[in-house]
């Protein structure tokens, strides 16, 4: 594990990602994340077992490209973006959403 996410775990975790493509793969017991663009496999893996107390059989990363944006005459660049789909182990889970 890195040394720069050693001590604070949680904030190599962002948010997970709930779009129609992550909703089909929960089927298959795999859960996608917004993390630190900086985060490491490991740091990622360590971070997801810690916070949610799960087994993680596999993880893929994505760094996809910066968008450009535009506001008036202004142009600038989104912030990056990294996206880790991450597997579990049979019989783990993650609640995504609670019940109410």
């Amino acid at each position: 594990m890195t040394e720069r996410f050693s001590e604070r775990l949680a904030d190599v975790i962002r948010r997970p990602l709930i779009t129609e493509k992550a909703t089909r793969a929960l089927e298959l017991n795999q859960y996608t994340f917004e993390v630190d663009h900086r985060a490491a496999k490991p740091d990622i893996k360590a971070a997801i077992e810690q916070l949610f107390d799960v087994k993680v059989t596999g993880i893929s990363t994505m760094n996809p490209p910066r968008r450009s944006r535009r506001v008036g005459r202004f142009a600038g660049k989104r912030a990056q973006v990294k996206k880790a789909v991450v597997r579990l182990a049979e019989g783990n889970s993650i609640q995504l959403f609670p019940e109410s």
